[in-house]
């Protein structure tokens, strides 16, 4: 499938995605933008209100975690955030409205006014190459990315930014930090990255198996939370929000659009709470936008092979009837 990615700080809209360009991609990735924000600034990015500005899409999951901690935090002033619009399959990707539309969600880009998000990164690195995702925390003093890596910047938002926040939070207490990692290590995984895998899957065996690695998983935290309202007990941390990024889309489009389709959300009594749960907690619902997930799904990519036939819905018809 053709990529579409900045290579010398030119864009490139449609990439043939060949060997060679995968172990580009690998060398790309250990150059990419991976700054930190610190509170102290010995990173070379202190932390400041206003200063740092936030490029999101609501149809993405992994930008969608960074828009709901800026959110939960109370972090609205001090981070200011940039809306694109969900249709990423155009010639150019991601792309800013001429101005703000409060009813559709998109924004124009409120720091440089550029028109696509493929400028930020050139203006960030002139000779950048590097695929053009999202979310981005760009820096307006330096005119740079700090990160484009949405672990680390909900990361950031709960440390560098902690005494900027209006609403006082902790998604990853230290005594719990060991058990978030691993189990962020398997939610991301198998269930985060596992809907991708098998969405995108090559062919019948690769499908097959990719799509019961997924439903193991996800079999596994439907046991885990049988026992508990939350994945690490009676708290909302981060691995709760990073499965809750993947899990209010699934019964949306990765079960329809990437064939994730042998059993729905709904179908899972503890996952289907969990995700009400959180959903339900001030200001997450807000931040949901399933018109942009869903034009962005199957108006925009495009991007499962039609010769694979999905595994489900998994439906007993030889269940015995209600009376």
């Amino acid at each position: 499938m053709p990529i579409k990615a900045m290579i010398d700080g030119i864009w490139h809209p449609a990439i043939e995605d060949s060997p060679g360009l995968r172990a580009r991609r690998m060398e790309e990735k250990a150059a990419s933008f991976s700054g930190r924000v610190t509170a102290d600034g010995r990173s070379g990015y202190p932390v400041a209100a206003g200063r740092y500005h936030l490029y999101v899409s609501y149809a993405c999951p992994w930008a969608h975690r960074t828009i709901f901690y800026r959110t939960l935090m109370g972090l609205e002033e001090a981070v200011p955030m940039s809306v694109v619009d969900p249709r990423w399959g155009g010639p150019n990707g991601w792309t800013f409205a001429a101005n703000d539309d409060p009813a559709s969600g998109v924004t124009r880009d409120h720091v440089n006014g550029f028109d696509y998000l493929h400028e930020v990164y050139r203006l960030a690195k002139p000779d950048v190459t590097a695929k053009v995702t999202v979310p981005v925390l760009f820096d307006r003093e330096s005119e740079t990315i700090v990160s484009n890596e949405s672990g680390d910047i909900i990361r950031m938002f709960g440390d560098a930014f902690a005494d900027y926040a209006i609403r006082e939070t902790d998604f990853r207490p230290h005594r719990l930090r060991p058990a978030i990692d691993a189990l962020n290590a398997f939610v991301l995984e198998r269930i985060c990255m596992g809907v991708y895998r098998a969405g995108i899957a090559d062919d019948q065996a690769a499908y097959d198996t990719t799509v019961g690695d997924l439903f193991d998983a996800l079999d596994r935290i439907e046991a885990r939370l049988a026992e508990r309202p939350y994945l690490h007990g009676e708290i909302v941390t981060e691995t709760d929000w990073h499965l809750f990024a993947t899990l209010v889309r699934f019964d949306a489009v990765y079960y329809g659009a990437l064939k994730c389709n042998l059993r729905r959300l709904v179908d899972y009594p503890n996952l289907w709470a969990h995700t009400r749960r959180l959903y339900n907690l001030p200001g997450v619902a807000g931040t949901v936008r399933l018109d942009h997930v869903k034009r962005h799904y199957y108006d925009d990519l495009g991007i499962t092979n039609p010769a694979i036939v999905p595994v489900g819905p998994a439906v007993d018809f030889g269940a015995a009837a209600a009376a």
